[in-house]
């Protein structure tokens, strides 16, 4: 009977160690660290897990061994934007220095060297040049045309307005014809001082370049 007994007493300690094992996880455990704050109050905290009260403060965790971590308060909403946007600034900033240095490199992938350069820029310039001289040889014709209209009027000149019409009309499209020629020749000009200021900014940058 002896033996029996034991048997089932063994048995029953048996079993509450598998209750003891199989507890359900997740419930709150101790942990071997401790948790100290000041809170908006003043008041010292501590605690086994961090402190609810002071998650808009710092707060020390004293590991067992008497370790000390500081932990950092959560960021608000309005200082997670301003992460937020530093984040944003400085991610600019590096992709505007790798696009500066891929503009560098096709700058001298174009302009290997100065003969090159130099003759990039007489090229781009024979454009509005040509165009230039083009005008201005239109304008020495309509000149001509003007000189004769000019002896033309000479036989209404005590009564311009005994002028035939069809004089009249010529002296207005070539006055016409003449503003237009000189507006291109100003434009022209305009485009070949764009384009040498394009050439100049990039030759201060392949200067440093080809060192």
């Amino acid at each position: 009977m002896m033996g029996g007994s034991r048997l089932t007493v063994l048995g029953g300690l048996l079993a509450c160690a598998s209750w003891v094992e199989a507890a359900p996880p997740g419930q709150p455990t101790t942990s071997s660290n401790a948790y100290t704050c000041i809170d908006a109050s003043g008041r010292k905290l501590t605690s086994d897990r961090l402190i609810a009260a002071c998650m808009d403060r710092e707060q020390r965790e004293i590991s067992a061994t008497g370790t000390v971590r500081i932990i950092p308060p959560r960021a608000t909403a309005k200082e997670l934007q301003a992460q937020e946007e530093t984040r944003r600034v400085e991610l600019e900033k590096v992709r505007a220095a790798q696009r500066e240095r891929a503009a560098e490199r096709a700058l001298l992938s174009r302009y290997p060297n100065r003969p090159t350069f130099d003759a990039a820029r007489v090229e781009a310039l024979k454009l509005p040049t040509d165009a230039v001289q083009a005008a201005e040889q239109r304008i020495a014709g309509l000149m001509a045309d003007r000189k004769k209209l000019d002896q033309e009027m000479e036989f209404y000149v005590k009564d311009p307005s005994r002028a035939p019409a069809e004089l009249r009309r010529k002296f207005d499209i070539n006055d016409s014809a003449l503003e237009a020629q000189r507006l291109s020749i100003a434009n022209q000009k305009a485009e070949a001082t764009r384009i040498n200021a394009r050439f100049d900014q990039d030759l201060t940058k392949l200067q440093q370049l080809w060192r």
